[in-house]
């Protein structure tokens, strides 16, 4: 049995997953998550409203495809690259402080889109905010994760991450409303200032830490350990790397629909930016919704038996790709095709809940949050960034349809990839991480 220690000096008992089974009442432990939440979609928001501008963008500076989408995309590179070092951080210094300072930088970079005076200004200030992302979900997720027990782990950090397709559904549709009326730089800058008092009240929050742990694990602490043991920890069990590549092979399809979905309908339908992104936004909650309740049917598809936890995601990947290849490749626009990609959308985030879930589960307490750092990094650097840049691509190369139509070809590698962890999976929960990984000590 674990020990886990708060900032106040209380001691309380973890059970063997290293979950707290009384680190705080439930009416707490929801309080934290509706404050991460809530925060977290002011990220988002801030993250997809750019999209919205595209058309202004376009004819104000005479942008390309490629051009727009790098907007995107470099919000996922800077979170892929400094995911790892600032998760490790928040193990090492303070998770709720972490999630404070992520919070206050991301808005503050949001306030520089609105002011950049050419593109090169506006792809450093959008750099900016994916620093600020890159350390608030992983040091988040692992502060829920040890305040809720491991049979919910799967559907709270999935609601958590249903954060993104919710805000990216307000971004395109509140950016579509404003954007016309306020001109883009005003639209870039409206979720600043909430974001930033947000992330103040998470001062107020009572942080913990692991303070130490039982025979099972190593007793030194996470702030205490070497790089390349917690490196050796992060990739030890073939269940934990399949799940970064499935992962990310899923988001390049989620990044390409949320990204150009707008611009698709804006060019095949010839509607106007507000009604582009009020469609769009129906599809992006479609994804939301289908985060929470495919994340929910993988865990009790999970409690019948482990494997079944990845295996939901994989079953779903294959459905995502019949669902929009077929919208985009084979049905002209018009209602059946937007019927088909309102489904496509409810599906394509089946993986979102299940991934991080299930690498908390096969890693050492001490390297949850340094855990989802990897998946951060991964995700993003291979997935979300790859996404709105290779569509942009294609589309200056052969039309945005058809590259709409081709993207999700990365549903089979994501299907594959879920497979093989989900066959892996079982003995990476019964073995003894101590028996087969470098020790996390001083």
């Amino acid at each position: 049995m674990a020990t886990d220690r708060l900032d106040d000096g209380r001691h309380l008992e973890l059970d063997a997953s290293g979950s707290a089974t009384h680190l705080v009442s439930r009416r707490a432990a929801w309080g934290v998550f509706a404050l991460g939440f809530a925060l977290a979609l002011t990220d988002f928001i801030d993250r997809q409203i750019i999209v919205s501008t595209f058309p202004f963008l376009k004819r104000s500076w005479g942008l390309s495809d490629t051009q727009l989408g790098a907007l995107v995309s470099v919000v996922s590179v800077t979170v892929a690259v400094g995911a790892l070092p600032l998760a490790h951080l928040a193990d090492r210094w303070s998770r709720v402080k972490s999630i404070a300072v992520m919070g206050a930088l991301w808005s503050m970079a949001a306030l520089g889109c609105a002011c950049s005076g050419g593109y090169g200004q506006l792809v450093a200030a959008r750099a900016a905010l994916g620093i600020g992302e890159a350390g608030y979900g992983p040091a988040c997720g692992a502060l829920l994760a040890g305040l809720f027990p491991q049979r919910l782990r799967a559907t709270v950090v999935g609601a958590l991450q249903a954060a993104g397709p919710l805000g990216a559904v307000l971004g395109v549709l509140l950016g579509g409303l404003m954007v016309d009326q306020l001109g883009w730089r005003t639209t870039l800058a409206a979720f600043a200032l909430p974001g930033l008092l947000l992330a103040l009240l998470f001062l107020r929050v009572r942080d913990y830490r692991v303070a130490g742990t039982g025979p099972a694990l190593d007793p030194a602490p996470a702030r205490r350990a070497t790089r390349r043991a917690v490196l050796a920890e992060l990739i030890r069990t073939r269940t934990a790397v399949a799940a970064y590549l499935g992962g990310a092979m899923q988001l390049v399809v989620v990044s390409t629909l949320y990204t150009w979905l707008p611009s698709y309908l804006n060019r095949s339908y010839g509607y106007q930016v507000a009604k582009s992104g009020a469609v769009a936004a129906v599809v992006i909650a479609s994804g939301a919704a289908g985060t929470v309740v495919l994340g929910y049917l993988a865990d009790r598809a999970g409690a019948t038996r482990a494997r079944n936890k990845l295996v939901v995601p994989a079953l779903f990947a294959l459905v995502t790709l019949g669902l929009l290849t077929t919208a985009f490749g084979l049905i002209p626009p018009g209602p059946p095709q937007l019927c088909l990609v309102v489904a496509g959308g409810f599906t394509v985030t089946a993986a979102v809940g299940p991934v991080p879930a299930v690498v908390i589960d096969v890693v050492k307490p001490q390297v949850r949050a340094t855990a989802l750092g990897m998946v951060t990094l991964v995700q993003n650097l291979f997935g979300l960034a790859v996404g709105p840049l290779l569509t942009g691509l294609l589309s200056d190369a052969c039309g945005l349809p058809t590259a709409l139509a081709l993207m999700p070809l990365f549903c089979v590698g994501a299907a594959a990839t879920f497979w093989y962890a989900s066959r892996t999976y079982e003995q990476d929960l019964r073995a003894d991480p101590d028996a087969t990984a470098p020790a996390i000590a001083p």
